[in-house]
């Protein structure tokens, strides 16, 4: 998991979310590996597929870092969408 969050932080984001598909393959039950790809798809702009990892991860660990992420991005959304109302 070291090598993969290496490469979400380096911006390598196709690979590490290949590397974590391929992983959460054998591997279903990784809540961490859910939160990565959640991170990974974030940082490539797709907020609906974060989301939905996200929520996979907690769904598996309540106690899950992702909890922390899914409510973050939910704040950043709402007060985005807000704002587009106000112009």
């Amino acid at each position: 998991m070291d090598e993969i969050k290496h490469l979400i932080y380096e911006g390598k984001l196709d690979e590490a979310i290949a590397r974590l598909t391929d992983y959460l393959e054998k591997h279903p039950d990784s809540d961490e590996a859910y939160y990565l790809l959640g991170n990974a798809w974030r940082k490539k702009g797709n907020n609906r597929l974060a989301l939905n990892n996200y929520l996979e991860a907690i769904h598996l660990n309540p106690e899950s870092p992702a909890q922390k992420a899914h409510d973050m991005l939910m704040d950043i959304l709402d007060f985005y969408y807000k704002d587009m109302y106000n112009q």
